[in-house]
């Protein structure tokens, strides 16, 4: 073999290495290239945020949730306004006691979604304090509501079938209902009138589901159950509602919306949440006919592809549901708490949305002067956050203050005072 031969066939393997590794360089510079005109879109997106007054930063809180807490870069107690902890049972020595059980007991958990190894005897005693507590037929346990709002409607609803939807549902409700092929038709903000007309519109849908919230958590008003009924009744319909801010503390027992305005035995499907007034950690539910609870368990995919809830978290809700279920007393409580917070703060000159609810906004309108009035009140030792876009409408911005059984009057009027005293400051009130 000739040294240009050897030279020849060598030269050619080194040739095939040497053009894919200039393609490959083309393709990684290609793609860093793309990587930095992504990241050059999100900065920009996170600039109009703060630009627009609507960033949303995260205190960083140092204790226990409860009515007083410690919160990181504030010195001493703070008194905690902002929380879903309606009834203060986030830190209930019996709830925490029931989560220390659990976890010694049923470990950290099941490492499993439910039909695989991932069902515990205290999952199916949580199912039936909750089936009981809302005295429906049968129940089932998502990892949470936003789960349980997802999984519901694909289910249960067809192309067939209609959902009529209050305009300001929740947007785990919005979502959920975008997973199904039934038609969709939204009335106006609890507007029986215009619901009445999409109901009309309707009529030749094989299944109806009028879907609402019981109460809507950025304005604290409860939805008119009663007409809702009377009209579902009237065009052959069903009605679902979810009860998040209404479960464990509306109604004379805490049973929610529906037992407070008369309807229980004429509302066919609730959802809503252990991780507000149930404890505050984490999950959700479906409570309803047995049939649909069923069909549940066989197709609704968060339930099938989510594991199973942790037993901490299952033997604190169930303490909390046992508790609601021997007492109203703490429920009973929130009433004129509630009321002392409003009327003091409408007597001082702010506005307060919504009528009775422990949720009371204080509408402010403008997303910066929200966020900074927040900032100062935390200075003043009370911990509330300022609302904006896209949580609520555009112009609608608001300091949402969420009363809870476990502050005391002096804590309420603190809060009035501090308000009062950074009203004055940004020229809210005189």
């Amino acid at each position: 073999m000739s040294l240009r031969t050897a030279a020849r066939l060598l030269g050619a393997p080194l040739r095939s290495v040497s053009q894919p590794c200039a393609a490959t360089a083309s393709r990684a510079y290609a793609a860093a290239a793309a990587a930095q005109a992504a990241l050059s879109v999100l900065n920009s997106e996170l600039d109009a945020i703060r630009t627009a007054g609507t960033w949303k930063g995260e205190r960083v809180i140092t204790s226990q949730q409860g009515p007083h807490i410690s919160v990181d870069g504030s010195r001493g107690d703070i008194l905690n306004f902002c929380a879903n902890n309606y009834l203060g049972l986030s830190s209930h020595p019996e709830v925490v006691k029931a989560g220390i059980d659990a976890l010694q007991k049923y470990g950290a958990g099941l490492s499993s979604v439910r039909f695989i190894c991932g069902t515990q005897s205290i999952h199916k005693i949580l199912e039936e304090k909750l089936a009981q507590f809302h005295e429906r037929e049968d129940c089932i346990l998502y990892a949470s509501c936003f789960d349980a709002n997802a999984g519901l409607f694909e289910v249960l609803l067809g192309p067939d079938d209609a959902v009529l939807s209050d305009e300001l549902n929740h947007a785990s409700i919005i979502d959920g209902i975008r997973l199904c092929r039934a038609k969709r038709f939204r009335y106006k903000h609890m507007d029986l009138k215009d619901l009445e007309e999409k109901l009309k519109e309707s009529q030749s849908s094989r299944m109806r589901l009028v879907v609402t919230d019981g109460v809507f958590s950025m304005d604290g008003d409860v939805a008119p159950l009663q007409g809702i009924c009377d009209l579902a009744e009237q065009y052959g319909a069903l009605v679902f509602i979810d009860e998040c801010h209404a479960t464990g503390f509306l109604g004379p027992r805490g049973r929610g919306t529906d037992e407070l305005l008369g309807v229980m035995d004429r509302v066919h499907i609730v959802n809503s949440t252990l991780g507000k007034a149930l404890g505050g950690a984490a999950g959700g539910y479906t409570v309803g006919p047995k049939a649909l609870i069923e069909l549940l368990r066989q197709r609704s995919r968060p339930y099938l592809f989510s594991n199973s809830l942790p037993p901490p978290v299952v033997g604190c809700a169930t303490r909390a549901v046992e508790l609601l279920l021997a007492s109203n007393e703490i429920a009973q409580s929130m009433a004129a708490k509630t009321m002392r917070f409003r009327n003091n703060m409408t007597q001082a000159g702010f506005t307060i949305s919504g009528s009775t609810h422990p949720i009371c906004p204080v509408m402010l309108g403008d997303a910066r002067l929200a966020s900074l009035m927040a900032d100062d009140m935390l200075k003043l030792g009370v911990y509330v956050i300022g609302f904006s876009f896209p949580v609520v409408p555009k112009g609608k911005a608001r300091i949402r203050v969420q009363i809870s059984a476990a502050h005391t009057d002096e804590d309420i009027d603190r809060t009035v005072d501090a308000f009062i005293q950074t009203g004055r400051k940004h020229g809210v009130i005189s």
